[in-house]
């Protein structure tokens, strides 16, 4: 059997706007904390914190 790894799915959104932009994928041990990225929001037009939305 393979060693699979597991896996959730989480959206990120701008702090300052709210606006989906991005989504990725996090461990399942990592369950506990929110992710916070510095990421372009398009929207804003610059670099903004993105928060991981539940």
């Amino acid at each position: 059997m393979g060693n699979a790894k597991k896996k959730k799915k989480i959206i990120l959104a701008c702090a300052d706007c709210s606006e989906r932009n991005y989504s990725t994928e996090k461990g399942l041990n990592q369950v506990n904390e929110r992710l916070e990225l510095k990421k372009y929001c398009p929207r804003c037009t610059s670099h903004t914190v993105h928060r991981e939305t539940r």
